[in-house]
C-alpha cells in the first residue's frame, strides 16, 4: 500500500495534533455535505484510539460547527455484547461524544446487541439499507482504526468475512478475543465518500511498517482490503506510528 491519488498518508507531530485535524476534517466534509445533498452519514470506530476526538468533537467550539440536526451516525463494527457494557463501540462513543450534543436521537443507528451475531448482522443491514432508501450505501466518511495484528473494524486475520464481497454486515466470530462481533464487510466499507484511518502509538509502528509494503497479503492483513471504489483514503498517523515507515 503506497500513498497515491486516492490514498493519502499525514504524519502528526503528537496525538493532538492529529485529533485537531481529524476534528476539522470531519467539520469540513460533514458541512460540504449538508450542502450537498441536505445530509450527512458517518459510521464511528470503536477501540481506544478515536475516544480523544470525540471528546473533542463534543466541546466548544467544535460541536457548534457540526451540523449534528443533519447528521446520522452508524457503526462500522460492534461487538456482541450488552449495550451499556464499557467495550461496546456504541456505548462508548454516545456517553463520550453524541450524548453531549444535539444530534437527534433517531438519527443514531446503533448495532441491534440484543439480538442473535446473525440476526442483528442482517437487522443492521436492512436498516443501513433502509436510510439509503434502495441506493448503493455510501457514507460520506467511515472511520477506522487498525489493531497490531492488521485487522480494522472486524475484519479479523484468517476469518470467513475476508472472503465476502458483498455491499452488507456479517456476523464473525472472533476466536482471539473469544467474542462475535458484526462488521462491516470491506466491499460496503469501499463504497464511502471518505475512509479516514487513525492510527497512533510506537505499537502501531511494525503494522503499519507491514501494511505499506507491497507484500502484505490481505488474509494476514485485513486492512490491506480497504481500497475505496471512488472516493479517498486518508491516513492520519502520529510519528510514533509512523516511526518505522520508510522515509
Amino acid at each position: 500500500m503506497k500513498p497515491n491519488s486516492s490514498n493519502e498518508l499525514k504524519v502528526f507531530k503528537t496525538v493532538h495534533a492529529l485529533n485537531l485535524a481529524a476534528a476539522k476534517f470531519i467539520i469540513d466534509k460533514a458541512n460540504k455535505a449538508v450542502t450537498e445533498r441536505g445530509q450527512f452519514v458517518i459510521a464511528l470506530s470503536g477501540g481506544q484510539t478515536p475516544m480523544a476526538l470525540y471528546s473533542l468533537l463534543a466541546q466548544a467550539p467544535f460541536h457548534e460547527e457540526l451540523p449534528w440536526k443533519d447528521a446520522t451516525v452508524f457503526w462500522g463494527d460492534e461487538r456482541c455484547v450488552p449495550e451499556t457494557d464499557t467495550r461496546n463501540n456504541a456505548h462508548q462513543a454516545k456517553s463520550i461524544l453524541l450524548d453531549n450534543v444535539d444530534i437527534p436521537i433517531s438519527n443514531i443507528h446503533r448495532v441491534p446487541v440484543n439480538l442473535s451475531p446473525a440476526e442483528a448482522a442482517s437487522e443492521y443491514e436492512k436498516e443501513i439499507k433502509n436510510y439509503f432508501k434502495g441506493e448503493m450505501p455510501c457514507f460520506d466518511i467511515i472511520l477506522l482504526g487498525i489493531g497490531e495484528n492488521g485487522h480494522t473494524a472486524s475484519l479479523f486475520p484468517n476469518t470467513k468475512v475476508l472472503d465476502e464481497h458483498d455491499e452488507g454486515i456479517r456476523d464473525v466470530y472472533v476466536e482471539v478475543e473469544n467474542i462475535f462481533r458484526v462488521t462491516m464487510t470491506a466491499a460496503l466499507i469501499n463504497r464511502a465518500h471518505n475512509i479516514l484511518f487513525l492510527v497512533t502509538g510506537k505499537n502501531k509502528a511494525e503494522i503499519m511498517r507491514a501494511l505499506f509494503s507491497d507484500s502484505s497479503p490481505p488474509d494476514k492483513y485485513p486492512a490491506q482490503l480497504i481500497k475505496p471504489c471512488q472516493g479517498q483514503l486518508f491516513w492520519f498517523v502520529d510519528e510514533a506510528a509512523a516511526s518505522h515507515l520508510p522515509v
